[in-house]
């Protein structure tokens, strides 16, 4: 179920602040590391402007009311913040390294994109058709998958295997559900028509 802006403000700014205040402590505890290589400035960089972004971002037309919804966000958004760093890297650390600053670029230039538009639960806040929103529907997803891969092969834990893998079916059903409001607009429909694929190039 959807409805209108008016009526969620509360809840609106419930999952501001509580994003706001997730992510800060993900910055903050970075920055506790003592970590000051271009991965750390990329990462803060990336999740610091979550913080900026939902703090000042614009009403939703409309946003998704159903449980489901909420609960497929907070699990795509949570679950990779619990992995832990331990074994041997699978590949060599520079290319794990590089992989995930790919992965954190890409997800800097879908916010970057975004900017007051964006979100974690379903919602309504325009359609957006430049930069990587050219190539496929959700790149921000795509970029923290590919953030996640190479994570993965620097700490290839099963611990951390088993997050990534409930994380990555979270965000596929979670990309599904935000699917299913967007479309329900006009303006998205004709975007859907335009740009094929939803989050891998030629895939899906």
């Amino acid at each position: 179920m959807a409805v209108g802006p008016r009526s969620l403000s509360a809840l609106d700014w419930f999952e501001r602040l509580a994003i706001a205040a997730l992510f800060s402590t993900v910055v903050w505890m970075m920055w506790s590391s003592g970590r000051r290589d271009a991965f750390f400035w990329l990462y803060c960089v990336s999740e610091g402007l979550v913080v900026l972004f939902v703090l000042i971002r614009r009403p939703a037309a409309t946003l998704s009311m159903r449980l489901q919804d909420w609960l497929l966000a907070i699990t795509a958004t949570a679950l990779p913040m619990l992995v832990k760093p331990g074994g041997v890297p699978f590949v060599h650390v520079d290319v794990a390294s590089g992989i995930v600053i790919v992965g954190i670029a890409i997800q800097l230039s879908a916010k970057l994109v975004l900017r007051r538009s964006f979100g974690v639960v379903a919602a309504n806040r325009g359609v957006k058709r430049s930069g990587p929103y050219m190539l496929v529907r959700h790149p921000m997803y795509l970029g923290y998958m590919v953030t996640h891969v190479g994570m993965l092969l620097l700490s290839p834990l099963g611990w951390n295997a088993a997050l990534y893998a409930a994380a990555w079916i979270a965000q596929v059903l979670r990309l599904m559900a935000e699917e299913r409001l967007l479309l329900t607009d006009e303006a998205y429909q004709a975007y859907a028509g335009q740009v094929r694929y939803r989050l891998i190039p030629g895939v899906f």
